[in-house]
Order: C-alpha cells, then structure tokens, then sequence
C-alpha cells in the first residue's frame, strides 16, 4: 500500500492527537540516474507530461528536458571557465524561469521572476562560469510559483569541475551519486498536489513522500567501496538532519560553493531547503546484501508558537496542516551494497585553500529582518515588489549582512549572485558547523537566531534577490531586489 492510501484511511481523525504509525517496509524505487548534458547549445523543455510517479500510479508532472517524456531533468555538467550556451523553451500552461543557484552570473541570465517568459516562448542564456568546482543545481523562479513549479519537478542537478577538484581523485562515474531530495503528495488525479492551505502558508508545506531525482522511496546500488554522494535539498520548507542508519560517520568535502579547506568527520548534518552537501560515504568494510539508509533524524520542531495568527507552527495550526511534520524522522535514501570489489583505498590529499574575507575590510553592515506574522511574510517589513529596489550595494565593496529572525518560524537564507562566509550566529543554536565553514549561497537562521555573513560584490553590476528558501515564504513575500552599482 502506498503511503498516500494509507494516509487517506486516517483522514477521520486528522483532528486527533500525533501519533506515530506502525514501521512498514515500503516498495523502493530505483534511483534515477538523470541525462548528464553538457550545455553547449542544447535546448531544454519545460512541459506536462504523464509517467509513473509511483509504483502502479500515473499521473502529470512538470518537468524540464530535452526529450517529449520523463520526470528526471537532466544533469548539467561544466567546468570553470566554460560557456553555458542554452535555450529554455515554455511549454507549460503558465509563466516560467530557470535560476542557476549559486551562480555567478549576469543580470539578464539569473532567472528571477523579471525574467519569467510566457507559455509557447523562448530564453536564451550565454554566460560564462566563473564559480568553483562544486555542487550546485537549477530550479524555476517565477513570480509567486517556485514552490508549484519546484516540487512538480522543474529543478536539475548543476555540477561544475575544475583542476583544483580533478587533483583530488574523488570517486567518479557509478562511484559518484547526485540526489536532489524532494517531497510529495499525490492528488486525486496521481499528480502532484501543490496548493499550500491558510496554515501551511505560515510553517511551510510539507509532502508525505520522499522523492530522489523523481522517484518515490528511492534506493540505489553501491559497491564496497568509498562513494561520493552529493546532494540538494530541494523540499519546498524541510530540514532534514543527515545521518546514516549504522551510525557510521559521513566525511563531508563541499558545501554551497564548493570544496571545504579540508575534510571534516560529522556523525550528522543540517540542511536547509536549497542547501547542499558533498560527503564521501565508505562502503568497503560491509558485507554484500547490507541495505544502509540516509535518513533525516528526528527533531524538535525549532517552528515555535502556538494556533494563533503569528505562529501557526504547532498545535492546532499543525494538526491541521498535510504531509509530514517538520522534524519527524524520514529515510531518504537506500544503499544496498549490492558488489564486492577490490579498490585501492582514497589518497587523502591537500585540499585547495579558501581565500577568507576580513571583516575589518568590510564597508558596511546590512540588517535584514524575516518577519513571518499574520499570515504573511516579509524582509524588514516590507513584502516583495518586483520593480521596487531595495537595497544599493557599491560595485567592488566588501560588505558584512546580518540576517535578523525574530519570528516563530526558521528561514534558509538564500543570496543570488554572491558566495558568502559566515562569520558568527548569535541567539538560538549560538555556533557555527562544520557545514558552515566554506562558500555558502544559503544559511539556515532560526527562529531567536542573528547570523552574520561577509561577502564581496565584485562580479556583474545589476538587479539581484534575497530571500528565504523555504518556497513557501519565498512566494509568499519574504524576498527583496537588491542591486549592485
């Protein structure tokens, strides 16, 4: 039985008290190993298209590619330096853009909302990349529609490579795997249900089942060997704490903006919507048929408030919400290692070093304030306008930014264009981590939390957002334009 099936027997007591259901074994599907491309020149399809989107259960996705069918949009693979030359073509019913996340990139090809295009036209991006090697990913952008267009499938993995990162002979090919972990809930047609109700647009919406690279309850093939998994939180408002069900520890590499100064030991891993992870996971000591999860942890909620306006996180205000709450345990992934080989262990070797900003040469210190209260969202307490500017930053300044969360809910913190550094968290988890200690393009603030960040605005002059990721703040309001000049 579906989880979705099984779900929709509880719907009569969707009032009463949590609690937890009976452990299962679900039917798991393959991973999905998406059409690696090289962008020079291709074109790439936003369409509806009907697949199966879970076991015996078709239904309509949206998703972007270059063939008429599938679920699993490509994966995008360039070095630094190269040409990004690629065509997006809107078949969809609806307005539509690609953001490359985490990129560095010229006003006119970032894919805000300003540069929606209509269904039946046509966008063209050239740019070169200037960004590190690492573990980035694309996704739609349009105006008060990322969170419907992201979860019915509109998002890719992005992975640029270097010489820096070829030194290092990290496991490739099979040995290599990229997931973006979503979720999901199935409608009455098999599709995709995406329509945030009033208490959803506060806490955030959540799915009832984990999705990797489009297939539900994913599970994957490993050999007995050191393996390289990089992964995106795509969810629309999760966070997920990463830990692998043995216990083992994860050796995590690269963050956002790639490679990490040098590997770090971590039993687990917070990740916020839009953030990502590069972790070598060792495999080689396990025997063959060992079956190893990559789950989410349990959490306390760190959403806080009650059934009143300003903080429908819990109680009533959650009982009344869909999906799965935020914090409850998930298994995301499942390696079954399924080969015994004879591999040559990894040659640790030095790591490329990371220039770090001081902040004694910062010009200025931005305050940004995520207010999330009566059932809207805002930065400093205005909402978004598309053509409103926000903020000017000089072109070539070094500046510090001060993400401010006051309110009940926590906020992953996402900059177009810039890379940054974080430098302190004050107030609620009151530390840094180890995922924290490179480039970063999102951060998680929660609720009680300042973070400081430094970054430098010294690559194109233009328009450019900050907003929170969780995409249900995102469409909701919570993001601004600010401007580089």
């Amino acid at each position: 039985m579906h989880r979705r099936h099984f779900a929709a027997l509880l719907a009569p007591l969707a009032l009463a008290p949590r609690f937890t259901l009976p452990s299962r074994r679900l039917e798991r599907t393959p991973l999905p190993t998406p059409e690696t491309l090289r962008p020079d020149g291709v074109t790439l399809t936003a369409r509806a298209a009907r697949v199966d989107v879970a076991p015996s259960v078709a239904g309509e996705v949206w998703t972007v590619s270059t063939g008429a069918h599938g679920v699993v949009a490509p994966t995008l693979r360039v070095r630094t330096g190269d040409t990004m030359r690629l065509d997006l073509a809107n078949e969809l019913a609806e307005p539509t853009v690609l953001h490359w996340h985490g990129l560095s990139v010229p006003e006119a090809m970032d894919g805000g909302p300003r540069m929606a295009i209509g269904p039946g036209q046509r966008l063209g991006y050239r740019f070169p990349v200037r960004n590190r090697a690492g573990t980035y990913w694309y996704h739609a952008h349009p105006h008060m529609r990322t969170g419907a267009q992201v979860t019915r499938g509109v998002a890719g993995l992005l992975l640029i490579g270097d010489d820096e990162e070829d030194a290092l002979a990290l496991p490739s090919g099979a040995r290599e795997i990229g997931v973006i972990v979503q979720e999901r809930r199935l409608g009455a047609d098999g599709g995709f249900d995406y329509a945030p109700a009033m208490h959803e647009r506060m806490e955030g919406w959540f799915g009832e089942t984990i999705y990797g690279n489009g297939a539900p309850d994913p599970t994957v093939e490993v050999d007995t060997a050191l393996h390289r998994v990089r992964l995106v939180n795509g969810t629309p408002s999760r966070i997920l704490r990463l830990a692998l069900s043995n216990g083992a520890p994860m050796l995590l590499i690269g963050t956002d903006g790639g490679l990490l100064p040098e590997p770090v030991s971590v039993d687990t891993i917070d990740l916020g919507t839009g953030e990502r992870v590069d972790l070598l996971v060792d495999f080689s000591d396990l025997a063959v048929g060992t079956r190893v999860m990559l789950r989410s942890l349990a959490f306390d909620s760190p959403a806080g408030g009650g059934g009143g306006m300003g903080g429908m996180g819990r109680g009533m205000g959650r009982m009344m919400a869909g999906g799965i709450a935020q914090g409850e345990a998930l298994d995301l992934l499942e390696f079954v290692v399924a080969r015994a080989v004879r591999s040559r262990p990894w040659q640790r070797r030095p790591f490329p070093a990371i220039e770090r900003l001081d902040p004694a040469t910062a010009h200025t210190t931005r305050t940004f304030r995520f207010d999330s209260m009566m059932m809207q969202h805002s930065i400093n307490g205005q909402m978004f306008d598309m053509d409103r500017v926000d903020v000017t930053v000089p072109f070539g300044s070094t500046e510090i930014w001060r993400f401010v969360n006051p309110g009940p809910f926590p906020h992953p913190v996402h900059v177009h264009e810039i890379q940054f550094q974080v430098l302190r968290r004050e107030g609620g988890r009151g530390r840094l981590f180890p995922w924290e200690g490179g480039w970063k393009d999102t951060v998680l603030v929660h609720p009680d939390e300042t973070v400081d960040v430094i970054a430098r605005f010294d690559a194109h002059r233009g328009r450019y957002l900050l907003h929170c990721h969780n995409l249900v703040h995102e469409d909701g309001g919570m993001m601004l334009n600010y401007e580089i000049a």
